[in-house]
């Protein structure tokens, strides 16, 4: 993990940085977390995900918090998935240490005591769209672009893939998951995917309406209503996540993930 350094720009505001995470608070208690890696369409490899969990996790401790916005560097991706070259060297004991904390990098925005807006540019592939989804609102550029590509290189679709029945249903999400097709944000709209799509030059003024609206409200209120919310979904999601966990490392019982993932690397190179 990265040294986190904070540096105070007024009151009840400043900046921590971490290696692959920066986060910015205001005095108003809203935090923008962004994730730091866009040469690599943001992707999660074990070091981001170590200084993006330990990001949120202190963020959650902050009592005067009201809202965390999550966010890509640069505008070619929210987050482009799970990292493939780190998951190639994977095997059946390294698997579940691996998904484990990507769950761990969509639950934590789920068990944050306050509303967490997704601000969504780009692609949001795989395990991007699983943290999107552990968002409470997400809201895209009209040139963002959606899908969970597992399948095509050899693994299913787990963890907070769970949650994806529930906000866009079971048809859309089986074609999702197994056709490993990518949608635009006019469709991830129309499906329920995102609550609201503007031009890329109006997505910080859609995302500052979502904050005012929720710093309108009562601070108590909120995260009372945040945690209802996630008591509401956990008994059946926490189950079928756990059963994802078992799915993905069960995939590596045979060569197929290695062997997709490998080809994959071998025509990107």
């Amino acid at each position: 993990m990265g040294l986190a350094v904070a540096k105070a720009d007024g009151e009840g505001s400043g900046v921590t940085e971490r290696t692959w995470v920066t986060v910015q608070r205001d005095a108003r208690g809203v935090a923008v977390l962004t994730i730091n890696n866009p040469a690599k369409l943001n992707t999660l490899n074990t070091p981001v995900m170590t200084d993006l969990i330990a990001a949120a996790e202190e963020l959650g401790a902050d009592r005067a918090l009201r809202v965390v916005v999550l966010r890509g560097a640069g505008d070619r991706a929210f987050i482009g998935g799970a990292d493939i070259g780190e998951m190639a060297g994977l095997d059946a004991v390294s698997a579940r240490g691996f998904i484990t904390m990507v769950h761990r990098s969509c639950d934590v925005f789920r068990r944050l005591p306050v509303p967490v807006i997704a601000r969504v540019d780009g692609w949001t592939l795989g395990a991007g769209l699983e943290v999107a989804a552990a968002c409470d609102m997400r809201v895209a550029a009209s040139g963002a672009r959606f899908g969970m590509p597992e399948v095509r290189v050899g693994l299913p679709s787990v963890v907070e893939a769970a949650l994806l029945p529930g906000l866009i249903g079971w048809g859309r999400t089986r074609r999702l998951l197994l056709t490993g097709e990518t949608i635009d944000a006019a469709t991830a709209q129309s499906w329920g995917l995102v609550e609201e799509v503007v031009a890329a030059e109006q997505l910080d003024a859609a995302v500052e309406r979502l904050i005012e609206a929720i710093l309108a409200s009562g601070p108590r209120a909120v995260r009372l209503q945040k945690a209802l919310i996630e008591d509401w979904q956990a008994l059946a999601v926490d189950a079928a996540i756990q059963h994802g966990i078992d799915g993905f490392v069960d995939a590596w019982a045979s060569d197929e993930p290695r062997r997709m993932l490998e080809a994959f690397l071998h025509r990107r190179r």
